[in-house]
């Protein structure tokens, strides 16, 4: 077996964009989030093709079929060539309903803090001038 073909599944979770950072894919998979045959998986794991995972981001719950070893990370439209996508419908509508209620802490446009102009205007009301 050549050394190319040994892919690690924190490397590969990363490369496929599961998660930002190596360290995040690593520190998943050492609390238990990532999951192969109902057992968890450590980081060092070997990825071969054709295996599936669980894995737990903040986002969703994924169910992942690998397709084929991707030892670097891609742009997105490259990545997911390598991964199957085999998340259950059921848990799709949940992460879309938990994503439309989910607060950013963005406030409204308009609301809220009041621009320059509106604290000039207030200053002169409350100071009698105008």
């Amino acid at each position: 077996m050549e050394e190319k073909e040994k892919l690690r599944i924190d490397k590969f979770l990363w490369s496929i964009r599961l998660f930002k950072t190596r360290t995040l894919a690593t520190e998943a998979c050492d609390k238990g989030k990532v999951r192969f045959n109902g057992r968890q998986a450590k980081p060092s794991k070997q990825v071969h093709a054709g295996e599936e995972y669980e894995v737990k981001t903040e986002a969703k719950k994924w169910l992942i079929k690998v397709l084929d070893l991707l030892h670097n990370r891609v742009q997105y439209s490259e990545a997911i060539k390598y991964y199957a996508d085999l998340t259950p419908e059921s848990e799709l509508q949940r992460a879309t309903f938990q994503a439309e209620s989910f607060h950013t802490g963005k406030r409204l446009s308009k609301i809220g803090r009041p621009s320059k102009k509106q604290r000039r205007n207030w200053d002169g009301l409350v100071n009698g001038e105008e």
